[in-house]
């Protein structure tokens, strides 16, 4: 499925910027259809994944953080990379290996954050290249269970 619009944008890896990237979030997903309390869960998962990169990838040193969000027609995919460089969406998408276990080692210390998305979401691929990118995906309600009774019935 072709993505329907290609929404980005980079923050200074501080703090204080996750909050800008939350009201982004609400924005989009609002007007895609998600619930108030599914917006509620991508924030959190979001703002995870940033807070993550913000605190463990630069160790307080100067860096962007780059956010990038798939609208489809049944679901929302937010991408999160930590190296601060513009990324070619597809081409890194297509790359995603299987999702494995010792990807929580990819998040750096901790892992609960990565624990906390996964319980969030309802897809999410780690890419480790030069840094992190982590795509975490979102149906909107209904859409995953027919995808996956057609996958069954298949």
């Amino acid at each position: 499925m072709a993505v329907v619009d290609y929404i980005e944008m980079k923050i200074p890896a501080k703090p204080e910027f996750v909050g800008v990237t939350r009201l982004t979030l609400s924005g989009i997903a609002s007007r895609m259809g998600f619930s108030y309390e599914t917006i509620e869960d991508l924030k959190i998962a979001t703002s995870e994944a940033i807070t993550n990169a913000v605190q463990h990838a630069y160790k307080g040193e100067e860096g962007e953080v780059l956010i990038g969000f798939g609208l489809y027609d049944d679901h929302l995919e937010v991408v999160v990379s930590d190296n601060g460089k513009s990324f070619d969406f597809h081409k890194t998408k297509e790359s995603l290996g299987p999702y494995i276990d010792h990807s929580v080692e990819f998040l750096r210390e901790g892992g609960l954050g990565l624990y906390l998305i996964e319980t969030l979401m309802d897809e999410v691929k780690v890419h480790q290249n030069e840094g992190i990118t982590l795509f975490m995906t979102k149906y909107l309600e209904g859409e995953q269970v027919e995808m996956d009774a057609e996958t069954v019935s298949t």
